[in-house]
């Protein structure tokens, strides 16, 4: 059994470790807030985009596929995947679920897949596997913004346009609540009409506007589209980082509650060392006595 030094020296070893994770939940938990708002705040934009768009595809004089070259549905010979992690750990099991995803889809496909990672945890993951990479983007930290992001959105879709690639697919962590992010991984490319389809069950489906379009259908969805794929990276990139912050702070007060757990069970195991000591001390006080005695 270790003496009562070392066994006080892990108390404090623990503790330390146990104000840091404690820290770091704190620091997770605002960062996580400020995420949520951001996600928050870009709905609105989407919501208006998403109508705009389902009164262009319905209005089309022509086929859908016809109107854009992001609607147009053709033979598949390469797939590129967006893949999104963080940049750090510390946060669980996130890391590992995205990286499972995105493996998975690239395993089961038939055709070519490359990716596009945006993180470093993907990155690493991904070059570790030797699977092709077309492009990469870190360091993007906590609060990403749609400028942060247009190096992803221009390269895949100018790709998209010159036929280099047949679809786009985003991998992705959805935030659902503090304690659920569900790996995600949605096509991007090309667009289904059907992402533009308002639910008939929703309070708005009954109030999408009336617009006219100048000077033509096809040139405002030609302007509309870009802007669609853009607000899609970006959405994701706000649930990934949200995710990420709402993973780290569960994961850091897990943490901060076995380091708890573990200085009980090592305050106890102290006191048991430290009676040991003082009973085998008092042992020799009494042996030592007798012995006199005996003399």
């Amino acid at each position: 059994m270790p003496n009562t030094r070392q066994i006080k020296q892990r108390m404090n070893s623990v503790s330390n470790t146990s104000r840091i994770t404690s820290a770091m939940e704190l620091i997770a938990g605002a960062k996580m807030r400020r995420a949520q708002q951001r996600v928050v705040e870009s709905r609105p934009y989407s919501a208006k985009l998403l109508e705009v768009l389902t009164d262009l595809t319905s209005s089309g004089s022509s086929g859908v596929d016809d109107l854009h070259p992001f609607l147009e549905k053709r033979e598949v010979k390469k797939t590129v995947v967006i893949h999104f992690t963080p940049d750090r750990g510390l946060c669980g099991g996130l890391n590992s679920n995205l990286n499972k995803k995105a493996l998975e889809f690239a395993t089961n496909e038939v055709n070519p897949v490359s990716f596009f990672n945006v993180g470093k945890k993907g990155r690493d993951f991904i070059s570790r596997r030797e699977l092709e990479i077309m492009g990469e983007q870190i360091d993007n930290g906590d609060f990403p913004t749609p400028e942060d992001l247009g190096n992803v959105s221009s390269k895949v879709m100018q790709d998209y346009i010159d036929g280099s690639v047949d679809r786009v697919f985003i991998v992705y962590a959805k935030f659902v609540n503090t304690a659920v992010q569900t790996p995600e991984l949605r096509q991007l490319l090309p667009i289904e009409p059907s992402q533009f389809t308002v639910d008939s069950d929703t309070e708005d489906a009954g109030n999408i506007a009336s617009y006219e379009y100048e000077p033509d259908v096809e040139s405002v969805l030609g302007s509309l589209l870009p802007r669609y794929v853009e607000m899609q990276i970006y959405q994701a990139a706000l649930e990934n980082a949200a995710s990420e912050q709402s993973a780290r702070m569960v994961a850091m007060r897990q943490a901060t509650d076995a380091a708890g757990e573990m200085i009980e069970d090592l305050n106890l195991e102290y006191n048991k060392a430290r009676q040991e000591t003082i009973t085998s001390e008092l042992l020799d006080l009494v042996g030592g006595v007798a012995a006199l005695e005996n003399e």
